[in-house]
Formats: C-alpha cells, structure tokens, sequence
C-alpha cells in the first residue's frame, strides 16, 4: 500500500468517526449538543482536524442525513419486498417509514428538518436522497391509480407519512390511533 492510500484510508476512517460520533451524540442529546468542539473532544482530534473534513455543522449534518437515506432506503426495500400482494407492500412500506423516523430521530431531522446544505427534488440532488425516494416510489408507483402520475403521488403519500412521523414525535397525536390512521392512509389514498 502506497503512503498515498494509507493517508487516503486514514482520512476516510476519520471522517467516518466524525460523521458516527455527530450522529450518536445528537440521538443522545440532540443536534444542539453537537459542536465542533464537542467532536473534536470525543473523537480525540483537534478542531482543525474537524474543518478538515467538513466546514461545519452544516455540512455534518448533511453527511448524516446521506447515510440515513442509504439506510432508509434499504429499510424500506426490505420491508416491501418481504410482503406479498399490493396492499401488504404499502402498509409494510409505510410501517417501515415510520419506524425508521422513530427509531433514528436525529437522523430523520437530519434528512427532512435541518439544514445540511443537499439539494431536494432538483438535477443536483446527491444520489443517496434520489434513491430513498425511488424506493418509495418502487412500490407507491403500483398504486397510484390511473392517470395519475406516480411521482406525484409519491410525494403526496411521503407528505403524509412525514406529517404522521412529526406530529406523533411531537405528541400532537393520541398513540393508540397510530394503526388507524396508517390503515386508513393505505386504504384511501392508494388505489388496490
């Protein structure tokens, strides 16, 4: 191995811990915990070190949202691909969706609440975000009725998880409705 990929690797586990650490300490703590300073403390690297690797808590929180797109986008291909017939991938869909968005808080304000400087819905728009909306849209795509364009009504289907997810996080919702409003999202809103 040339001192050039050594350095190369050393940089990558490096910004790898950053981008783990931030992500911990915000779901123990929130994103407000989260500072250059506390980092650089946890990590056990200089504040330098940090700007090295991104220019703020801007950009830290962009990384994590990138890697919580790969991971949603994954839950939610597992959990559709694991369900049989139309309906029971919706519902698995949706299931997956908001349990991500409870399991991973931070991780989700990073994704749709806070600004980590990526681009939405545009030519730019970095690859992992583009395909956790294309795994919506994989299965959400089946059920959008007849002429009805599949994108759209996956933006209006993720909207009303996203709604669901944020208001039960914020209490705004009894918790034993929680299976009735996701049936009846599936059940009026998708055609099956």
């Amino acid at each position: 191995m040339s001192v050039q990929e050594r350095k190369e690797r050393e940089r990558a586990s490096r910004e790898r811990l950053i981008v783990a650490t931030a992500r911990e300490l915000a779901e123990q703590q929130g994103w407000d915990a989260v500072t250059t300073r506390r980092l650089a403390e946890r990590i056990e690297y200089s504040q330098p070190v940090l700007y090295s690797h991104f220019r703020g808590k801007r950009e830290i929180i962009g990384a994590v949202a990138l890697e919580g797109a790969t991971e949603m986008a994954a839950a939610l291909r597992a959990a559709a691909s694991g369900a049989d017939g139309r309906r029971t991938r919706v519902a698995a869909l949706a299931h997956a969706y908001l349990e991500f968005a409870q399991r991973n808080p931070a991780v989700y304000d990073a994704l749709f609440q806070l600004d980590g400087g990526l681009a939405f819905a545009r030519e730019d728009t970095p690859e992992p975000l583009k395909d956790a909306f294309a795994a919506l849209l994989e299965t959400l795509g089946e059920v959008a009725g007849e002429g009805v364009h599949p994108a759209l009504f996956t933006e209006l289907f993720w909207s009303a998880l996203h709604g669901l997810a944020t208001l039960t996080r914020a209490g705004r919702l009894l918790p034993e409705g929680a299976e009735q409003r996701l049936d009846l999202l599936v059940e009026r809103l998708a055609v099956l």
